[in-house]
């Protein structure tokens, strides 16, 4: 009887142990998300203020009034339709094109055998290392020798290609059972028929991470777009934000208005596909297991 009343001391021991390590854990991670969501509250705040009041000394978080009408100033002083449209043009086509290349990419090596497979597929994965301001200078020279300055393919083309989307695909893809494939050769299906009709739809959660990190990717890239364009009808967003507080100053509230109305798409996006997003990441690997 002692024996059985320590064993179950020792039991209640250690779930209290490990109901106060949960404890800590969710403490420390709701303390962490209020420290990394402080500045999109604050951008959302100074959005709302009057602009004498945004550097008021103290700061302080709300204004005297709530100015919404500093949402419709900051959409009329730059065609800021225009840059939406551009930043959705190039984010939308430029997922596509990746998903293309790099589920197609993925197949080869995930699927496909011959000799130098492991190799090449190390080699690929060997230029996540370059920086991208290493190839900014020859990728401009050569959409320049293309003609293409100044385009939608030079906005979407050159990153459309990513041994990160490939290395990511090719994990679901060989997760896959390869009796699915021989099962589809046996009815006369051919590489590509298995690639389109099996291994994709079977690799949903992948391919929405991948279009999740992608889109981002393209709506926020600052530093090629500043290069590669110079004309404003063809400006995405962030340079338009770049070029609104430049042609007007440190109006930090339509500033902050501009911003918020451009992290909308890709939160929206990111809402949609966090299901897929949570499950893609946990089966690639990616979360650090």
């Amino acid at each position: 009887m002692k024996a059985s009343g320590k064993g179950a001391m020792v039991a209640d021991s250690q779930s209290g142990l490990q109901y106060l390590g949960k404890t800590l854990n969710y403490i420390a991670l709701i303390a962490v998300s209020i420290l990394l969501l402080i500045p999109f509250l604050w951008m959302i705040a100074t959005s709302l203020k009057p602009n004498g009041e945004v550097m008021s000394v103290p700061l302080q978080w709300f204004g005297s009034k709530i100015v919404w009408n500093n949402y419709a100033q900051a959409m009329t002083f730059l065609p800021f339709g225009i840059f939406i449209a551009n930043s959705l043009i190039v984010g939308i086509f430029g997922t596509l094109l990746t998903l293309l290349t790099s589920s197609l990419s993925a197949y080869a090596f995930a699927r496909l055998r011959f000799k130098i497979r492991d190799k090449l597929f190390l080699a690929y994965l060997a230029t996540l290392m370059v920086p991208q301001q290493v190839v900014i200078i020859p990728m401009f020279l050569l959409m320049n020798y293309f003609g293409w300055v100044n385009t939608y393919q030079s906005l979407i083309i050159p990153w459309a290609f990513t041994a990160f989307g490939t290395f990511l695909l090719r994990q679901f893809f060989m997760a896959v059972p390869f009796e699915f494939d021989e099962a589809a050769r046996l009815e006369g299906a051919t590489h590509f028929g298995i690639y389109w009709r099996i291994i994709l739809p079977m690799s949903k959660a992948g391919l929405a991470t991948l279009a999740v990190f992608t889109f981002q990717t393209y709506w926020n890239n600052f530093l090629w777009p500043l290069i590669i364009v110079n004309k404003q009808n063809l400006m995405t967003l962030p340079l338009g934000l770049g070029r609104f507080q430049g042609q007007f100053g440190t109006q930090w509230n339509l500033l902050m208005a501009a911003a918020t109305i451009s992290v909308i798409p890709a939160l929206l996006l990111y809402i949609f596909a966090q299901r897929y997003i949570v499950a893609g990441i946990q089966f690639s690997g990616l979360g650090g297991r």
